[in-house]
């Protein structure tokens, strides 16, 4: 069956086609809430909180653009109500487990609001491909299709940008604590 076929039956409530663009999008969609969650049980949560989002919302889908990427887009803020309701996600992305001994006080003070505000901080390059790869999902092989790098030039620029936020991290708690 076609995708504009089972789109269309989407849009009438067809269940049948509910489930297979279910199926057709499902893996896709676990592996970009996987990069955020370490728990397939949470993550496979996410993802049908998604799903339930796409099917009440595809008379919104107005054929423009990929399809994928309309729902990506839908799973992915399903993703980020998920880590607003746990901020530890996303200081995960930033400290990873080697890294949390040196930043457990500053990450215990630190919130999901503070972040967002230090990564926009960040140089514009390191910035788009740390938001890219750790809020959005993306492969850093689909990073350097979309920014139009090379896949190294973009693991690079999420290795810089994970080192500027914990040194901004660290600052922002150095500064509070001195000044508490």
């Amino acid at each position: 069956m076609e995708l504009n076929t089972i789109i269309k039956g989407c849009k009438n409530n067809d269940r049948k086609c509910q489930e297979r663009l279910y199926k057709e999008f499902f893996a896709a969609m676990m592996s970009m809430a996987m990069r955020y969650v370490n728990d397939k049980f949470k993550a496979a949560e996410i993802v049908n909180d998604g799903f339930i989002k796409v099917f009440k919302k595809i008379d919104q889908y107005e054929y423009r653009g990929s399809f994928e990427g309309w729902v990506r887009r839908i799973v992915f803020h399903s993703i980020s109500d998920s880590i607003r309701k746990d901020a530890n996600y996303l200081k995960f992305m930033v400290f990873e487990e080697h890294d949390k001994k040196h930043s457990n006080k500053a990450l215990d003070h630190l919130y999901e609001e503070d972040l967002i505000k230090l990564i926009d901080k960040l140089p514009p390059a390191s910035g788009d491909v740390f938001l890219l790869f750790a809020v959005q999902g993306y492969s850093h092989k689909e990073i350097s299709e979309l920014k139009n790098i090379s896949v190294g030039t973009s693991k690079w620029h999420l290795s810089e940008a994970r080192k500027k936020l914990q040194n901004l991290v660290l600052e922002n708690y150095n500064k509070a604590s001195n000044a508490g």
